[in-house]
């Protein structure tokens, strides 16, 4: 089916208005509001990164406003059980026990943006429902199958406590199109902002501020669908694409190098590499990407915006050497993007 330019040019111009608007609330996280823009319209799930109080939160509320539907948020416990998604229950005030829907299938298909607070605290049980509702945007409750077709999944990790938390599969990280880090911004105008404007410490009233469904929620579907087929790959970038996934498997043999003193031997680093999954991921938001700047074709620039966000998380080390993940990985997808020829 032919897609009309002139709409996927307007519908553009609103992606960048939900820029635009989301930085006015959340202030020196630029480059996260980019990328998290690039998987809504890729209609892709987030795994956040970033200390407590950086505005994890605050940032996915902002998307869900100006998307519209209905945002949903659970925190992760040791205690948390899959039917804890699904079912409440509880004691009316009439004293009979009821069961009420749960936050993932309280708001039914309206739901747009479910926010996983620290994900891993919960057990694998949890994860595998969520995974499932992420890869089906379905699940099944109250004897029927519930539809979730708009559904976004956004979760974070506790990265400094290890007692009672439960890491991750690599199944379950393959699942989520990008990982993204907030970090505390570094400018000291915004931090200024950000301690002493009131209206940066009301979360409700700042969301508030935001107009609502620039972007319909129900129509992302059609419109993500739309722009991968219209967003073109030159032969010249498929060679690329396909190189950068080489490197990603075998880095020595690709000519990839480490600068670190320490560096592993790169012929025993890495366990595993991108997916075939993890590599259309790559090219989904890459397109997205060009889309947003503007271009109907891929260029090499637009992999290389995405590519440590979506596959790093993808890279599977040997076993030795995950204790030096959050080095030794940042440092891997660097060093492939400056060893991959770029046409």
């Amino acid at each position: 089916m032919a897609v009309d330019p002139g709409w996927l040019a307007a519908q553009r111009e609103q992606a960048l208005a939900m820029e635009r608007e989301i930085a006015r609330v959340v202030v020196g996280q630029a480059r996260a509001i980019r990328l998290v823009n690039i998987a809504v319209f890729a209609r892709g799930h987030v795994l956040l990164q970033g200390d407590v109080g950086v505005g994890k939160t605050t940032l996915l509320r902002a998307f869900a406003r100006v998307v519209g539907g209905a945002f949903a948020r659970v925190e992760g416990t040791i205690d948390l059980m899959p039917a804890d998604l699904l079912y409440h229950t509880h004691i009316t005030a009439e004293g009979r026990p009821a069961v009420d829907a749960g936050p993932l299938i309280a708001h039914g298909p309206e739901l747009a943006v479910f926010f996983f607070n620290e994900i891993n605290r919960a057990r694998p049980q949890v994860h595998s429902l969520l995974l499932r509702a992420m890869a089906e945007r379905s699940v099944s409750a109250f004897n029927r199958e519930i539809a979730l077709p708009h559904l976004l999944v956004f979760a974070d990790r506790n990265r400094v406590e290890r007692e009672e938390t439960f890491e991750l599969a690599v199944a379950a990280r393959d699942r989520f199109l990008m990982e993204v880090t907030l970090d505390t911004p570094a400018s000291a105008a915004e931090r200024e902002a950000l301690v002493f404007e009131p209206r940066f410490h009301d979360t409700d009233a700042l969301v508030d501020t935001l107009p609502a469904g620039l972007v319909s929620h129900r129509e992302l579907g059609a419109l993500s669908a739309a722009l991968q087929n219209y967003i073109q790959a030159s032969p010249a970038l498929r060679r690329y694409a396909l190189a950068l996934w080489r490197a990603t498997e075998r880095p020595a043999e690709s000519g990839v190098r480490l600068a670190q003193a320490d560096a592993p031997d790169l012929s025993q680093l890495v366990l595993a590499g991108a997916s075939p999954r993890g590599m259309s991921m790559l090219l989904r938001a890459a397109r997205v990407a060009a889309w947003l700047d503007g271009r109907d074709h891929l260029v090499p620039e637009d992999l290389q915006a995405v590519f440590h966000e979506v596959l790093a998380h993808r890279l599977v080390l040997q076993p030795v050497y995950e204790l030096r993940r959050a080095a030794l990985v940042p440092a891997l997808t660097a060093a492939i993007l400056q060893a991959v020829p770029a046409p």
